[in-house]
C-alpha cells in the first residue's frame, strides 16, 4: 500500500477532510505484520498514540539493503493490525471491526499501552460474551489486566456453570490452566456464600421489622384500643371490622386475651405467655418515658433492667438495637409503604419466639 493510497483510505473511513489528509507528510516507517504486509505510517504520530511505540521507535529495524525503519506487530491477523494502526491515527473504532478484531485489539491495545483502545475493547467484548466465549475472554482478561471485564466474564461463568463446564473450553482449562478452573470454582463458591448472607440478612431484617411493628402495635392497644381489648379505664371498642392500622393488631390481641387468663402462666409452664412477657420486656427496654407509658408492667421491666444491669444478657441488648434499628429504617423508608405491608402480612405471634431468640 503507498503513502498515497493510505491517506486516502484513512481519510475517507475515519471522514478526514482531504486538506487534512493532503498536510500529512510522508510516511517515513513501516508497520510490518505477520503476513508480510507493511503498513505505512508516520513515527511521530505512532510515538504519540504508544509510549511503548515510542520507545521502539528510538531503536527501529531497519533493512538492511534499502535502509527502511519498520516496526514488527505480529501474531494477530494483518487486518486487525491494520485497524489497530487506523485507531492510533484516528482514536476510533467500527462496530463491525471490534465484532471481528475485538479480542486481538484487545490484546494490542494491552501490549502497546493505548489505554482508550482497551477500554473501548473492553466494553465491546464484554457486550458479546457467550457460554462459547467466556473462558478465552478470561483467559485473555487475566493476560491483558482488564479487571472489569474479568468479572462480567467471571459473572456469566457463575451463572451458567452447568452449561459452561460441558463446553470444551472448560476441559481445555482443566488440562492447561488448572489455576484460572480454581479461581472460577472459588469464585463460584464466594458468590454463593454471599447470597446466602444476602439472603439470611434480609430475613432477619424482615422479623426486625415485624418485632417493631409489634411494638407499636402494642402501644396503640394499651393506649387507644382496638377491637376486642383496651385500656382497663376504656371501653372496648363496638366496631367488629379488623384493625386498619396494623395486620398485626388481631393475632396481638389474641396474645393479649390469652396471657390475661392463662393458668399456666403461674408457673411458667406456656410458651404463648413467655412470649407475651418477651414483647413486654422488649417494650420496656425501647420505651423513653415509661412514667407515663400505658403498656403493663413497662415500668416494673425498667426498672428491674436497671438493677441487674451486671447480669443483662448481650443477646438481648443486640436484639434491643436492631429493633431500633430497624424502626429506623422504617420510618425512612414510609414513602414505600408496600414493602411493609408485605412483610407484615407474614407476621403471626408465633414468629416472636424466634425473632427474640435469635438475634
Amino acid at each position: 500500500m503507498s503513502p498515497t493510497q493510505f491517506s486516502d483510505e484513512f481519510a475517507g473511513q475515519f471522514h478526514i477532510s482531504d486538506e487534512v489528509a493532503g498536510n500529512l507528510p510522508e510516511h517515513d516507517i513501516n508497520v510490518i505484520t505477520s503476513g508480510g504486509h507493511r503498513i505505512p505510517s508516520h513515527s511521530h504520530i505512532l510515538a504519540m498514540a504508544s509510549p511503548v511505540l515510542e520507545k521502539f521507535l528510538e531503536r527501529p529495524k531497519r533493512n538492511r539493503k534499502t535502509g527502511e525503519k519498520a516496526i514488527p506487530i505480529l501474531g494477530v491477523p494483518c487486518d486487525a493490525v491494520s485497524v489497530f494502526v487506523r485507531f492510533l491515527y484516528s482514536n476510533r473504532c467500527t462496530e463491525e471491526e471490534m465484532e471481528k478484531y475485538g479480542i486481538h485489539l484487545l490484546a494490542l491495545s494491552h501490549v502497546f499501552s493505548v489505554p482508550k483502545l482497551k477500554q473501548i475493547c473492553t466494553k465491546g467484548i464484554a457486550e458479546g460474551l457467550t457460554i462459547e466465549n467466556v473462558i478465552d475472554v478470561l483467559q485473555l482478561a487475566r493476560l491483558c489486566d482488564a479487571p472489569d471485564l474479568y468479572l462480567k466474564g467471571m459473572k456469566l461463568t457463575a451463572s451458567k456453570f452447568k452449561v459452561v463446564e460441558k463446553t470444551e473450553a472448560w476441559r481445555f482449562i482443566q488440562k492447561h490452566d488448572p489455576w484460572l478452573e480454581l479461581e472460577i470454582l472459588q469464585f463460584i463458591e464466594e458468590t454463593e456464600l454471599r447470597k446466602r448472607r444476602t439472603k439470611k440478612h434480609k430475613e432477619e431484617q424482615n422479623l426486625y421489622i415485624q418485632l417493631n411493628e409489634a411494638m407499636d402495635c402494642l402501644v396503640h392497644i394499651c393506649t387507644e384500643g382496638c377491637t376486642s381489648v383496651g385500656p382497663y379505664d376504656m371501653e372496648p371498642s363496638k366496631k367488629k371490622e379488623p384493625c386498619k392500622r396494623f395486620s398485626t393488631c388481631h393475632g396481638l390481641q389474641l396474645l393479649i386475651k390469652h396471657f390475661a387468663t392463662c393458668k399456666k402462666r403461674v408457673n411458667g409452664g406456656c410458651s404463648r405467655c413467655k412470649r407475651m412477657w418477651q414483647l413486654l420486656k422488649l417494650h420496656a427496654s425501647m420505651c423513653e418515658q415509661p412514667g407515663n407509658c400505658r403498656v403493663p408492667l413497662c415500668r416494673q421491666f425498667k426498672l428491674k433492667m436497671q438493677q441487674e444491669k451486671k447480669g443483662d444478657d448481650a443477646k438481648w441488648r443486640l436484639l434491643v438495637r436492631k429493633v431500633v434499628s430497624a424502626k429506623t429504617i422504617s420510618s425512612l423508608s414510609l414513602s414505600k409503604p408496600q414493602g411493609k405491608t408485605e412483610i407484615s402480612k407474614k407476621f403471626h405471634a408465633s414468629n416472636l419466639e424466634g425473632c427474640i431468640q435469635c438475634p
